[in-house]
């Protein structure tokens, strides 16, 4: 229940009979427990995904991980924490290229096998280099089939003192046939370690004193670390190409610009979901995407101590020049994003769109927490509570998640 006292309505299902697993396609793989929500406050739908629940437009559920055909796991990215990989960089600079320059990036083959773990590489081809036989200089060796007493005897016999010396002078060790009597002798370990740390320790005394001199100023705004918000911006000039704007709509058919967009974001998702997922025509209509990316249980609310937008289910769409190439679907909690489906245009596709979306998804994160330090929950962790990037993904789809350090 919320605080305002609304109620969630739901009907529970079960799960005892398998489904269709839109993953394997298996006709009765999938088992979980599921209901159909009426209405859900966003307080209760948080208390159920962090048991576990997801939902799908308004049916939610929670797969049977011992018995479902694919195991289905939720991770969770800390958005304050997250630093972007090499990876991230690269796909942040391959958008910014095109936005500035138009320059489109050739999509390879591949790429799609990016995340593959290295466990996963054949290591039949990796063989030790070959090696020689042992080679003995018999020359080296010492004749032991003299006897004891010429042996005794060979050693026993005095010599001077200058004849050791010229010896010493005149022979030349081989490589590693003992220590250079030509160097000076090695030094104890411990008396080593004694010098080392006089001069630690005089060094120390150097800087302190020159920096009570001259005082070592302050580092410029360049040398410090960049921020996520950075990356993106980066190198963009003022008049770039291309134009990207990023809109953050409610999803209800009473707010004028999701209205507006309507027509165009399910005509997106029937090409994307033809051209990606293979599906036929009459799979992805306007009446499949209303069910299954427009209608939510969830009722919108506001809180004073929480993100200006308010808590609910959103369309976070990108326009690329005054048409959308992107839409991911988002709810926004109180103590996490939830993200729910992305699709994009197929035209653009090697432009990473996902790890774009994921990414921009991560730093308005990052910023709302910043300006409302306030933000959520505290008592749930140090940090302020809205901090957590979730999407769903199943086992047996090998790709790469997205900001999962």
């Amino acid at each position: 229940m919320a605080a305002g006292g609304s109620l969630s309505i739901v009907e529970y299902f079960g799960g005892d009979d398998g489904y269709r697993c839109g993953y394997c396609k298996h006709e009765n793989g999938n088992f979980s427990h599921g209901m159909w929500s009426h209405t859900m406050t966003v307080q209760d739908y948080q208390d159920l995904i962090d048991r576990g629940w997801r939902r799908s437009g308004k049916y939610v559920y929670k797969p049977i991980m011992n018995k479902t055909c694919c195991p289905q796991y939720t991770i969770r990215c800390h958005a304050l924490n997250f630093h972007p990989s090499k990876t991230h960089k690269k796909t942040l600079k391959k958008v910014n290229r095109f936005l500035s320059k138009g320059e489109m990036p050739v999509e390879k083959h591949d790429e799609g096998h990016e995340g593959e773990l290295m466990d996963s590489v054949h290591e039949e081809g990796v063989q030790p280099p070959p090696q020689d036989p042992l080679k003995i200089d018999h020359s080296e060796v010492q004749d032991i089939s003299t006897s004891p007493d010429t042996d005794t005897t060979n050693s026993a016999a005095p010599t001077s003192p200058r004849d050791d010396a010229e010896k010493t002078t005149n022979v030349t060790p081989k490589p590693g046939k003992g220590a250079d009597p030509n160097r000076p002798l090695c030094r104890k370990a411990k008396d080593l370690r004694k010098e080392r740390r006089l001069q630690k320790e005089q060094q120390k005394q150097q800087e302190a004193v020159s920096s009570s001199v001259n005082p070592a100023p302050s580092k410029s705004a360049s040398n410090q670390p960049k921020s996520l918000e950075g990356f993106i911006t980066e190198s963009l000039p003022s008049d770039p190409l291309h134009r990207l704007e990023v809109r953050l709509v409610p999803v209800s058919f009473e707010d004028p610009d999701f209205l507006a967009s309507y027509e165009e974001s399910a005509a997106l998702y029937a090409r994307y979901q033809m051209t990606v997922h293979g599906d036929a025509p009459y799979e992805c209509g306007e009446s499949q995407f209303k069910r299954f990316l427009c209608d939510s249980p969830l009722e919108a609310e506001t809180a004073p101590d929480g993100p200006d937008v308010g808590y609910g289910s959103f369309h976070q769409q990108y326009w690329l020049d005054g048409t959308i190439v992107a839409v991911g679907v988002l709810d926004i909690l109180p103590s996490c994003v939830s993200s729910v489906y992305l699709y994009y245009h197929p035209d653009f596709s090697s432009l990473s769109l996902g790890t774009y979306s994921a990414l921009r998804v991560s730093t308005g994160l990052q910023t709302s927490c910043a300006l409302k330090p306030t933000l959520g929950c505290p008592s749930r962790d140090a940090f302020p509570a809205l901090i957590s990037l979730l999407t769903l993904v199943s086992m047996r789809t090998p790709k790469q998640v997205m900001l999962v350090r």
